[in-house]
């Protein structure tokens, strides 16, 4: 039996949470090696190594250190070191997931060095070109051989830009496949306890989108927005290191005073921030992911943009775009509090299964060499 040899990468926060189910799943497969490598595009020990430790990720076969820059220094970094990795240990299968700048750079190392590279997440769009996120789901799913999908959207966005059908695989959500593991080893109440917190009477933050965080004036919008509501409710805010320095700023010349019930902390683990998550009144966000994963605790979230790559979860998920004035945020955020908001509806496939039949299939392909 021919034995084959599948690199995963990894880079930044949301990529651990992807990579995990799949690293495990690919393990019952003895024909497959799989290597790890960590681009460290994210090296806040809170965004990487705890994660490693919680979602129980073998540690890394290689590191490439590239530290944070900007896109074309993080980006040049990271297919140069690649690269060079790739010639030491031929690889038969690169796998990438989500849409960071290490996701981009390690699918051109692959379609250069002529590797074929699956894209885990691959086709979601928010045709929104702005978005640095938006360039690298382009680019990537341009040159993959194999697009693993998450939700319908994102195969019929492939097929219009001419991706063949038999590179598009639907086989749902892997972030949904961590969450459902995880949910079982959490213990919420210690959680919630140690920030005097109880259960569906705060809400919850994350920012970290340059949208919103790299403009003073529409961060401080937001806060003010967000303190005005946490005279309601307590609010939490794990503190992204990128929105730290303007918050920073913005506090120090005196634009921004926070209520001693908007409580910021620095970034949580995993298993921390999934047990505010779960347990939240409301959820405040940027993140892509987070509105899936609201979507499947059912977890009222208002997501701080404009447009979004994964729509089922304003469709039938929990997911509402508030975008960032304020008036649209307070009105619905009064329509949660008055218990007249919208409840999740069933999403195919997102069941805790979706590293299973990623793994299932990248074997197949293996053995058959076709790709």
């Amino acid at each position: 039996m021919k034995h084959s040899t599948i690199c995963c990468v990894v880079g930044a926060r949301p990529n651990f949470v992807k990579i995990a189910p799949l690293m495990h799943a690919l393990r019952s497969f003895s024909e497959i090696k799989t290597e790890l490598v960590h681009t460290g595009q994210h090296y806040d020990h809170s965004l990487s190594a705890s994660f490693f430790r919680e979602l129980n990720i073998p540690e890394p076969d290689r590191h490439l250190n590239v530290g944070s820059g900007s896109h074309g220094k993080q980006t040049a970094l990271i297919i140069e070191r690649f690269e060079q990795v790739c010639f030491q240990q031929r690889y038969d299968w690169i796998v990438v997931v989500g849409d960071v700048n290490s996701t981009m750079a390690c699918a051109l190392v692959g379609a250069k060095l002529k590797i074929p590279v699956a894209h885990v997440e691959a086709g979601l769009r928010s045709f929104d070109r702005t978005m640095p996120e938006e360039i690298n789901r382009i680019v990537t799913d341009a040159i993959c051989d194999c697009h693993f999908v998450s939700e319908p959207s994102g195969v019929e966005n492939l097929k219009i830009e001419g991706v063949p059908e038999y590179k598009i695989h639907l086989v749902g959500n892997i972030m949904i496949d961590t969450l459902v593991k995880q949910l079982n080893q959490i213990k919420p109440e210690m959680t919630l306890q140690t920030f005097n917190l109880e259960p569906r009477s705060y809400g919850l933050v994350t920012l970290h989108r340059p949208s919103n965080v790299d403009h003073p004036d529409t961060l401080r919008n937001l806060l003010l927005t967000l303190n005005n509501i946490s005279r309601q409710i307590p609010v939490m805010f794990p503190v992204h290191p990128r929105t730290r320095i303007t918050i920073d700023q913005l506090i120090d010349s005196g634009e921004l005073t926070l209520n001693a019930s908007f409580a910021m902390t620095e970034p949580l683990t995993y298993n921390h921030f999934l047990a505010l998550m779960a347990n939240a009144r409301i959820v405040f966000t940027d993140s892509g992911g987070m509105q899936e994963e609201t979507t499947y605790l059912n977890v009222p979230c208002l997501t701080f943009r404009e447009n979004t790559e994964r729509p089922i979860t304003v469709q039938k998920g929990t997911s509402t775009l508030v975008g960032s004035n304020p008036d649209t945020i307070l009105s619905v955020f009064n329509t949660i509090m008055n218990g007249q908001y919208k409840t999740s509806e069933p999403i195919d496939l997102w069941d805790g299964c979706t590293g299973r039949r990623i793994a299932k299939i990248l074997a197949e392909k293996c053995r058959s060499e076709s790709f």
